[in-house]
Order: C-alpha cells, then sequence, then structure tokens
C-alpha cells in the first residue's frame, strides 16, 4: 500500500509601503513504506524550505508609499499613476501632499493648532525632524501624539479652570501610572 505525502512551505515577507510578497511551494510523494516517512518529511521540508527562501530573495516590484493615492491623498480607485512629489517637505502642501501615515483626527488637530495659533508650517515641520527625524506627514500615531502634545504644551494646552490637566501620551514622556 502506497502511503501519499503532501508537503508545502510558504513564506511571507513585508516591505515598505504596507507591502507584501509571499512564494509557497508544495510537493506531493508517495511512499513504499511507513518506516521512510519521518526521513522523507524532513528531507522534503529542508529542500522545500531552502528553494521558497532562494526564490523570495528577489522582491520585485515594491509600490512607492503614495502608490494607488491622488494628490489629495485619497486613494485613486486602483489607477496606477506613476507621480513623484517633487518636493516632499514643502510644507506649504501638507493637506494635499503624500497621504499622512497619522488618523485623520490626528492630521486635523495638528492642521487645527497650526491653524488657530497662526503657526509657521516650517517651524512646526522642524519640530517633528527634530524630534522624530522625520516631517509631519510621515509620522505613525504614535509619533503624531508626541508632536500635538509638544504643540499643545507650547502653544496651547491650557484648560479651562487655568490647569494644563489633558492625558499625555506615551510617547512624549508623559507616561505617568493610571490608578487602576
Amino acid at each position: 500500500m502506497a502511503i501519499k505525502l503532501i508537503a508545502n512551505y510558504s513564506k511571507r515577507l513585508g516591505l515598505p509601503g504596507y507591502s507584501s510578497h509571499q512564494f509557497s511551494v508544495s510537493v506531493e510523494t508517495e511512499l513504499l513504506a511507513t518506516d521512510d516517512l519521518e526521513a522523507e518529511s524532513e528531507r522534503l521540508y529542508h529542500l522545500l524550505q531552502s528553494n521558497v527562501d532562494q526564490q523570495i530573495l528577489e522582491t520585485g516590484f515594491v509600490p512607492p508609499s503614495t502608490y494607488g493615492m491622488d494628490e489629495s491623498g485619497a486613494p485613486t480607485g486602483g489607477q496606477s499613476e506613476n507621480r513623484s512629489d517633487s518636493s516632499p517637505n514643502n510644507i506649504t502642501r501638507w493637506p494635499n501632499g503624500t497621504a499622512w501615515k497619522c488618523s485623520d483626527k490626528q492630521r486635523d488637530l495638528v492642521l487645527k493648532i497650526v491653524a488657530e495659533n497662526q503657526l509657521d508650517k516650517k517651524g512646526v515641520e522642524a519640530l517633528a525632524v527634530e524630534r522624530f527625524g522625520k516631517g509631519v506627514r510621515l509620522l505613525n500615531k504614535m509619533e503624531a501624539s508626541g508632536l500635538i502634545d509638544e504643540l499643545l504644551d507650547r502653544y496651547g494646552g491650557k484648560q479651562k479652570g487655568g490647569g494644563n490637566s489633558r492625558n499625555r501620551s506615551a510617547y512624549s514622556g508623559g507616561n505617568r501610572r493610571r490608578a487602576a
């Protein structure tokens, strides 16, 4: 009686821009006896693993961070336009340039603080670069939270009643233990 042995090996690697690629190999063989099962399984696993690892080294197309977005940062609906923002650090284009990495609410709050306090966007951009090593639009949610805390501390963190009692983000160094 022949025994059918089916082996699969798959690997997925994360790439920049929330992209990934995956490669998978499957093989099916027949064994004449069960005493070969363990050795044959091990042999197939190592064979598949080495082949997948060798093939997955070549990443192929990796989309840029603006892939699938129009000038406003909204999805293009699958159209693949080859755009390049010739001035990615141009602060005056915050709302219309590269999509923001933080949440929409965080983006809106940063823009509101800038507008209400008539802040120089270049100065806010410089603050983000100084604190996080990247521009405002490239900040993730945690980094944006730290920037918002900094902006509120400098330009508008006072609550009614005169105290600055808002919650601090963990990123800005204001992590305090909360009562259980």
